[in-house]
């Protein structure tokens, strides 16, 4: 990789010319959207169902729910996560450094920005799927009948937005595959555990769960969740803020060490 310069320091430069490029993965994802699909959602739905029917049958209510509905409302966090973290990494990858696809898309008047910015919007696209397909097998299983998961639809763009920019970051970092595995070990898996996905985050110690509430899963649970169970979240702003500053913060970093791998 070359060093810093000026040049990878500087602010993104948005604009309406990522379109095409987003159209273009949609396109090649379309061929293949089935397995596609699939592949994202086994883990999430496999978790929520086995757990929440196996498990949950063998335990009282949780936070005053049955373990399936409070397990349903983690795996509409984490599934999505997941479909825009494997999009942004291996998906991601192959475009910049295995197929050099990246390389030719870039003799096209388009910029480096917009390509990131394709890559981030395109990873959180796919991952509404994801998210909006788990959130329709709790409207089908009756898990939740609250109108007020009508208001997770426009949440799961913004957790999606956040682990695809956090994704691109390792995409840049990464020299190969086999580099992702340390996020998925240090990253993704404690967050997983961590966050309330499988139980409520006040049965952690007390060191642990001050390291869950700046993580950005634990924001995005703290939102759906309440959601689920027929109420409104507390203090939604904040878990918004911190989830845009994540996305944000990450996105500018992803550019950065994405400037300084390809630019010249």
């Amino acid at each position: 990789m070359n060093g810093f310069n000026p040049k990878h320091l500087q602010p993104p430069r948005l604009s309406l010319r990522f379109v095409p490029v987003w159209r273009r993965n949609f396109l090649v994802w379309r061929k293949l959207a089935i397995p596609s699909m699939l592949g994202n959602l086994a883990d999430p739905m496999l978790y929520m169902l086995a757990l929440g029917f196996g498990l949950g049958g063998l335990l009282p209510t949780v936070e005053g729910v049955p373990y399936i509905t409070f397990l349903a409302a983690g795996t509409v966090c984490y599934g999505t996560m997941n479909s825009a973290t494997f999009e942004a990494l291996y998906s991601g990858f192959s475009r910049m450094h295995v197929q050099r696809t990246w390389d030719a898309i870039l003799n096209a008047p388009v910029t480096l920005d917009d390509v990131v910015t394709a890559e981030a919007a395109w990873a959180a696209s796919k991952s509404f799927l994801s998210g909006m397909a788990i959130l329709a097998v709790i409207w089908l299983l009756g898990l939740s009948h609250s109108p007020l998961t009508l208001w997770i639809v426009p949440l799961i763009p913004l957790i999606g937005l956040t682990f695809a920019c956090m994704g691109l970051v390792i995409t840049a970092l990464s020299p190969s595959y086999d580099f992702f595995l340390y996020y998925f070990t240090l990253v993704v898996t404690p967050m997983v555990l961590l966050c309330g996905v499988f139980f409520p985050t006040a049965q952690l110690p007390a060191a642990l769960q001050s390291v869950a509430q700046v993580l950005p899963l634990t924001h995005a649970i703290e939102l759906v969740r309440p959601l689920v169970v027929g109420r409104a979240p507390t203090q939604p702003l904040l878990h918004v803020l911190v989830l845009l500053a994540y996305a944000a913060a990450a996105f500018y970093l992803a550019l950065v060490l994405t400037r300084r791998r390809l630019l010249k």
